[in-house]
């Protein structure tokens, strides 16, 4: 870090969504170079040009001024009445007092340079000593604390050679070295205390910076979340919906001589079926356009709740009306106890091997079986034969297992699936079901 390099606090990465201005505009009630000066977000860099003075640096500028002029012409007459100073050397002192107090103008500009002049200037002149005092407060407020060390220890150093050269009128000379150093080291001390105060003025506005930028952050994570939720839900949902769309429309198409009841049962369920996935698609673009919400994981946000363990009949009943072949055993006493995102997630994986049979299979019957207590785990088996003839070509993404496997893991259980040993195909989950607490002893 060189010279004329501000000292900062680091700060992190601000949001554009997140305004620090309530915060900046509290720092010292107005404005100030200084102030720009140790902010990190607007202080000057290389190539850019300084921050002009403001009203308060004008006035505060104009009172280091005078006050060094008030202090010079205190010290002019102390100079002016000791018998150890001769009278052109006091005229001389004047002089370089004045000169010394118009250079405190310099101040803000070469805070460095200006505290090392006034060193040797404090040799030869009593009148300097306010300006030098100024100085030397400057440099301990706009710089760090080893260019304060350096030139603070050098101008107490030479506090012995300045009673030396000029004897105080009034005190014995080791009252007056120590009440110079004294001072000198209390003028260090109040910059250092200025510095200190102001950075941990910017510290604790930069905290409250990120503390907003990390909330708005985890809002936006929350929506994020809740849109991938809505996302994986209205995939399962869709896929089944239209894979009814396909099968009946495909039994049509390969059967345009079935009897008429088959038909209008097969357009029922193509109508319905459309109706549902429109529905859902419906829900699906307003909740993007609404940018999601932190609830709507839960199903809170579509209006509808989502379905759980104690649907599984319902869906059974759907994929036997749309001409399915569905033997369930249900050994679950209570559906209703599983905790519902468990249900959620069985729900699914029963409605995605439902969905594949019904493309992959057509024809065959569909054996799903659950069972599970509490602490011993949840198990789902969807299982089918091989298809009892020709399997028409139904699109598909192909990702539904992958989604499934995905679900189970994030659920903290696991699932399998591939071919069967007599050329079906099986899908078997098992998923927690945790013992709910305070019933331990009762299980």
């Amino acid at each position: 870090m060189s010279g004329n390099e501000p000292t900062s606090v680091p700060s992190g990465p601000v949001a554009p969504t997140v305004s620090s201005a309530p915060v900046a505009g509290r720092r010292w009630g107005l404005p100030s170079a200084l102030a720009a000066e140790f902010d990190p977000d607007r202080g000057p860099q290389k190539g850019r040009r300084r921050p002009r003075r403001t009203v308060r640096d004008w006035l505060v500028d104009f009172a280091c001024f005078f006050s060094a002029v008030a202090i010079g012409m205190v010290a002019a007459d102390a100079v002016g009445s000791n018998p150890h100073v001769s009278r052109g050397f006091a005229e001389a002192d004047q002089v370089i007092g004045a000169l010394a107090c118009a250079a405190v103008w310099l101040r803000r500009r070469w805070p460095v340079g200006l505290a090392i002049a006034m060193v040797p200037v404090t040799v030869v002149s009593d009148t300097a000593g306010g300006a030098a005092a100024i100085a030397l407060f400057t440099l301990a407020v706009h710089r760090p604390f080893r260019y304060v060390g350096w030139i603070g220890g050098l101008s107490i150093a030479v506090m012995p050679l300045i009673y030396w050269l000029r004897p105080d009128a009034e005190m014995p000379y080791p009252v007056a070295v120590l009440f110079g150093v004294l001072l000198s080291a209390s003028v260090i001390g109040w910059g250092m205390f200025v510095r200190s105060r102001r950075q941990l003025l910017l510290s604790l506005r930069d905290r409250a910076i990120r503390a907003e930028n990390e909330a708005v952050l985890r809002a936006e994570q929350a929506q994020r979340l809740a849109r991938e939720s809505i996302a994986r839900e209205m995939h399962d949902v869709l896929a089944h919906r239209l894979t009814l769309l396909s099968v009946h429309a495909g039994a049509l198409e390969f059967r345009p001589d079935a009897p008429r009841e088959e038909i209008v049962r097969a357009a029922g369920v193509i109508r319905e079926s459309s109706h549902e996935a429109l529905q859902d698609l419906r829900e699906v673009i307003g909740v993007l356009r609404g940018g999601g919400s932190a609830g709507a994981g839960d199903g809170e946000a579509s209006g509808r709740p989502q379905p759980t363990l104690s649907a599984l009949e319902t869906l059974v009943a759907e994929s036997r009306d749309a001409g399915m072949k569905v033997a369930l055993d249900h050994r679950v006493d209570d559906p209703g106890a599983v905790p519902a995102a468990v249900g959620r997630t069985a729900y699914r994986i029963a409605q995605e091997g439902l969905t594949n049979a019904r493309k992959h299979a057509p024809g065959a019957e569909v054996t799903v079986l659950v069972s599970g207590a509490p602490g011993q785990g949840l198990t789902l088996s969807v299982r089918n034969p091989p298809p009892p003839g020709d399997v028409p070509a139904v699109p598909g993404s192909g990702q539904g297992l992958i989604g499934l496997t995905e679900r189970a893991t994030l659920a903290g259980g696991r699932i399998e699936h591939g071919a069967s040993g007599d050329g079906g195909f099986r899908v078997d989950a098992w998923l927690p079901w945790d013992v709910p607490s305070g019933r331990g002893d009762e299980l």
